[in-house]
């Protein structure tokens, strides 16, 4: 999407990002020849967030923003075409596939959603055997935490080279060749997560608060129980539900982030006996902070 046509390119490219990771993915591909800055702030959640006077005003210089498909762009995209009608935005998530959000709540038993209508089951939710899995139920809501796998971060880098290569192509052999290197480091680090996990067949499901690593789940062969879904904490009959899930599950440990209230997961965690971990979905160190979750969920699978 381009708000308009944008011409000439600086030393260093302005940019924008919506969130943390994204920061390390650009300048990665960058290098020296970019200046990020980012959109929600550590510690904001990026569900809601409303900018700063001082960053729409350094929007205003911006070449590129780089989208990615989160819940707070979709009332501020516009408004930041409004404000630099000449900058490129890039939406970083195209070409994903987007995986459904799910929940573990207790009216899935009974062939309900959590807004207690009638529920529908995809057939990809089945059981081995083909019989419909209550602890999946597709609810028709994209998962947007498209940064936390390596494997969906490889599309998002290709978005990320062609949006500097439209605003800056006389530096086009050096964002290619950055972009290659990227590429190889992704490809390395799926291997070893995948290492990782490797003979944690038979225990695959661990709970966090907030449903933020369902790619990374998938990737890897695991199984995310969430407690919160749709920005809402359970209700009581929901919770008690997840409690039981958890204790037929082995469960110990509740994960939970920086972003978000403890609350409900401190609950669930006294209750299976068990103990809440932090895992930051939005860490700037994003390479070493994958392999640090992968060995925190490794530890809490035994």
């Amino acid at each position: 999407m381009m708000c308009a046509g944008a011409d000439g390119s600086p030393k260093e490219v302005p940019v924008f990002v919506s969130i943390v990771p994204q920061r390390y993915f650009v300048e990665k591909i960058g290098g020296d020849l970019v200046d990020v800055s980012v959109m929600v702030e550590p510690g904001a959640s990026p569900h809601d967030y409303e900018p700063k006077p001082r960053q729409m005003a350094a929007l205003a210089k911006t070449k590129i923003y780089y989208a990615v498909g989160i819940e707070f762009e979709k009332v501020w995209l516009k408004k930041f075409c409004d404000a630099n009608p000449e900058m490129l935005v890039v939406h970083t998530e195209r070409g994903v596939e987007k995986i459904s959000l799910k929940t573990h709540h207790h009216d899935q038993d009974k062939g309900e959603d959590a807004h207690g209508k009638t529920a529908h089951h995809p057939e990809k939710a089945a059981g081995k055997h083909g019989e419909k899995d209550p602890h999946s139920l597709h609810h028709g809501i994209k998962d947007p935490h498209i940064w936390l796998s390596p494997v969906t971060v490889m599309v998002q880098a290709r978005n990320i080279l062609r949006g500097l290569l439209a605003v800056d192509p006389d530096h086009r052999s050096t964002y290619e060749a950055n972009y290659k290197e990227f590429i190889i480091e992704l490809v390395d680090l799926d291997a070893d997560l995948r290492e990782v996990f490797a003979g944690e067949e038979g225990r695959t499901a661990f709970m966090v608060f907030h449903p933020a690593w369902g790619y990374f789940a998938d990737a890897y062969g695991l199984e995310q129980v969430p407690v919160e879904i749709e920005g809402k904490d359970p209700k009581p009959a929901e919770l008690q539900y997840l409690i039981d899930h958890a204790k037929k599950q082995g469960i110990r440990v509740v994960f939970v982030t920086p972003q978000f209230s403890t609350k409900s997961a401190e609950t669930v965690a006294k209750a299976i006996g068990g103990q809440i971990a932090f895992v930051n979905p939005l860490a700037l160190s994003w390479k070493a902070n994958l392999i640090e979750v992968a060995e925190k969920f490794r530890a809490a699978l035994r």
